[in-house]
C-alpha cells in the first residue's frame, strides 16, 4: 500500500528553513576557501542593486532584478574590507541560524563590530556600513533576511475577522484591543500561520492614526473584512503578510493613500515592490492591489472646502513627474489623469481632509463609496 503524503508541520518547515539557509552559508564560505587553497584571489560576486539593474516585467506585473553582478575580491585594496565584512556578517547569521535565534539588524551590527587585532581598525565604525551587507548576503544566497534570523523593527497593526497563530499563541484579531495585532518582522509561515479567516477583502491605509480611525468605528466588523497599515510606507514584515493573506487567503487588497506623490509611491510599492528589494518581489509585492483613494478629483466630487488643500511645492511636482516615468504607471491613462489632476489643482490632501466633513464621513461614507463604485479605483 503506497503511503499518504502530508503536509510538513511547522517545525519541520522551520527546521528545513534552516538547514537551507545554513547550508547556502557554508556554501558561499566553502567557494572562498576552495579559492584561496588554489592561490586565487577570494571573490565574491554580489548582484547589483540599483535601477541599473532592474526592470519591470509586464507578465508578471513586478519590479525584477536583473543578472548584472559586481565582484568584490579579497585582493582589491578598495574592496578588502567590504569583501571581509561580507563573510563576517555572514558567519554571525550562520552562528543565529544554528543557535536557532533571532537578532535585529542593530544588534547584528554589535556582533560584528570589534577592533581587529593589532591595529586600530574596526570591523564596523556605524551601522550605515552593515545595514547593506546584510542586504548583500540576502541577494547573493537568494535568502530572505528573515530566514537568516534577522529582524528589523515591528511597524504596522491589522484588526478583523482572522485568527493567527503567532509562535504557538493563538490570537483572534476581534479581540487585540485598542492596538489591534501588532505584525512582527518575521511572518513566514513557520511563524505565523492563518487558522480562520471571515474576510472579504483588506483595507490596507497609510497612516496609524487613520487606521484608528477605521479600528474605533469598527469598519472591520460592518463590512467583514481585514483593516492594516504599515506606518507610511510599510515595512517588509506587513508587505510580506499582505503577500501571504492575498495569495493564501484569495483576499483582494484595497490601498487608501494620502493624495500627494508619497502616497502613490507607497502603492506602487506594494503592488510592483521596490528598486531597493526588487530580488525580494515575488515574496512582497501584490500585483492586484487597487488604490481606491484619496483622489485628485474627490475634492470636487466630495465638496471638500478650501480648508484641506496643502500646497504643492516644486519637489512634490517633480517626484509626481518621475511616477508618471515610471514604466510600471507609463501608459496607464487613469494614472496619468490622476496625477496631471493634482499637478493642476496646485495642492495635495490627505487621507485625514474627509474628516473634515465629519468625524466618521470617511468610514462611513467616502470608503464604503469607494468601494461600491470600481470605476473610481486605479490599478
Amino acid at each position: 500500500m503506497a503511503k499518504t503524503k502530508t503536509k510538513p508541520t511547522a517545525p519541520e518547515r522551520s527546521s528545513k528553513r534552516k538547514s537551507d539557509a545554513g547550508e547556502k552559508i557554508k556554501a558561499l564560505a566553502l567557494s572562498v576557501v576552495d579559492q584561496a587553497e588554489r592561490s586565487a584571489d577570494p571573490s565574491l560576486d554580489i548582484p547589483i542593486r540599483a535601477l541599473s539593474n532592474v526592470s519591470f516585467n509586464p507578465k508578471t506585473r513586478y519590479i525584477e532584478m536583473g543578472g548584472s553582478k559586481q565582484s568584490r575580491s579579497f585582493f582589491n585594496f578598495g574592496q578588502a574590507k567590504r569583501f571581509m565584512q561580507t563573510l563576517l556578517v555572514a558567519s554571525k547569521c550562520k552562528e543565529l541560524v544554528d543557535a536557532g535565534k533571532t537578532a535585529s539588524i542593530r544588534q547584528i551590527y554589535y556582533m560584528s563590530k570589534h577592533t581587529i587585532k593589532g591595529t586600530n581598525e574596526k570591523t564596523f565604525d556605524d551601522q550605515a556600513e552593515s545595514d547593506p551587507i546584510i542586504e548583500d548576503l540576502e541577494v547573493s544566497i537568494d535568502t530572505l533576511r528573515e530566514e537568516l534570523h534577522v529582524f528589523a523593527s515591528n511597524r504596522g497593526n491589522l484588526a478583523g475577522p482572522i485568527t493567527l497563530v503567532d509562535d504557538g499563541n493563538t490570537l483572534d484579531c476581534t479581540r487585540m484591543g485598542s492596538a489591534g495585532y501588532a505584525v512582527p518582522s518575521i511572518v513566514e509561515p513557520d511563524a505565523v500561520q492563518f487558522k480562520k479567516c471571515e474576510a472579504k477583502f483588506i483595507l490596507h491605509v497609510e497612516k496609524d492614526t487613520v487606521w484608528r480611525r477605521f479600528h474605533e468605528d469598527r469598519f472591520w466588523d460592518q463590512h467583514l473584512c481585514i483593516i492594516s497599515h504599515g506606518g507610511g510606507q510599510p515595512a517588509r514584515g506587513m508587505r510580506r503578510l499582505l503577500h501571504r493573506m492575498h495569495h493564501e487567503l484569495k483576499l483582494p487588497v484595497y490601498v487608501l493613500m494620502d493624495c500627494d506623490p508619497w502616497g502613490y509611491y507607497i502603492y506602487s510599492v506594494i503592488k510592483q515592490g521596490s528598486i531597493n528589494l526588487a530580488y525580494e518581489s515575488r515574496r512582497m509585492a501584490v500585483p492586484d492591489a487597487k488604490f481606491i483613494g484619496v483622489s485628485s478629483f474627490d475634492y470636487e466630487r466630495c465638496g471638500l472646502t478650501d480648508d484641506v488643500k496643502l500646497d504643492l511645492d516644486a519637489n512634490d511636482v517633480k517626484r509626481a513627474k518621475q511616477i508618471l516615468s515610471y514604466p510600471w504607471f507609463e501608459g496607464k491613462k487613469p494614472w496619468e489623469k490622476e496625477i496631471r489632476k493634482m499637478i493642476s489643482n496646485g495642492f495635495k490632501m490627505e487621507v485625514e481632509a474627509m474628516i473634515n466633513k465629519r468625524l466618521t464621513y470617511l468610514t462611513e461614507e467616502y470608503v464604503p463609496m469607494k468601494l461600491a463604485d470600481r470605476k473610481q479605483w486605479l490599478d
